[in-house]
């Protein structure tokens, strides 16, 4: 993992609770991105672009978002032999990205070859097990254990490969922060403020039960980008991050 991304991410002092939240922009088109990311503004710290906006808009919107002054979190959870996963990572780091996924499934020499490949300009976080699987799941695609024994395994992978953190649901947060230490991150998709429906996330948790937990960055998707008034949403979980992180 990058020194530089490292201390932007994840550094050793306390951080604002706002540039923990990440938004995840899981929209269909370009307009509707940057309608959202007018509207929230600054009570994000982030801006996830994943594979339904990606695969629409390209690298472009990336660097458009980039260029306009935000950090953007690319989530591909790149899966493939390393020589491409490599060729990938390049690609991602040209457009301005501060942290790009890779499953760390696939195995150390990938997540290897992503961490060379982004030398230093873009932090490779690994994807543990994603947040809509639960052990019946796991079982079905061949995996003869449970989802936090997964978890840990790959987040072992990822720590000793040298990734910038880990992707996990903050029901395995508090295990996977024991394991890697205080330094790198963890970041959890399956947030849902108190009140919000679990929509297709199995493992989910409040923002205040993730910061407790050991989570270094939320991702916060349909309760905040569906709300009425996408900008109160999120200063609502903003204050219930800082809220937890006073508690601690």
């Amino acid at each position: 993992m990058s020194a530089n991304v490292l201390e932007k991410t994840v550094p050793p002092r306390p951080i604002a609770a706002h540039e923990r939240l990440i938004v995840a922009l899981d929209v269909s088109n370009a307009k509707a991105a940057r309608e959202l990311v007018s509207r929230i503004g600054g009570n994000a710290g982030m801006y996830k672009v994943g594979l339904q906006l990606f695969v629409a808009e390209g690298p472009e919107l990336v660097r458009e978002l980039v260029d306009a002054g935000q950090r953007v979190f690319l989530d591909l959870k790149l899966h493939d032999i390393p020589n491409t996963v490599s060729h990938a990572v390049k690609s991602a780091v040209d457009s301005g990205a501060s942290l790009l996924t890779v499953h760390a499934a696939a195995g150390g020499d990938s997540l290897r070859a992503a961490i060379d490949a982004a030398a230093g300009r873009l932090a490779i976080l690994g994807v543990t097990v994603l947040t809509s699987f639960d052990d019946e799941d796991l079982r079905e695609t061949g995996v003869p254990t449970d989802v936090a024994k997964q978890v840990v395994h790959l987040a072992s992978l990822a720590k000793a490969a040298g990734c910038a953190g880990v992707v996990t649901s903050p029901r395995e947060t508090a295990l996977v922060r024991k394991l890697i230490g205080p330094r790198m991150a963890i970041v959890n998709p399956g947030i849902r403020p108190l009140g919000s429906g679990k929509d297709d996330q199995e493992r989910t948790a409040t923002p205040a039960e993730a910061i407790l937990a050991g989570a270094s960055h939320i991702v916060v998707g349909r309760p905040i980008t569906q709300a009425e008034d996408p900008a109160r949403a999120a200063a609502k979980i903003v204050l219930e991050m800082e809220q937890a992180q006073s508690s601690r």
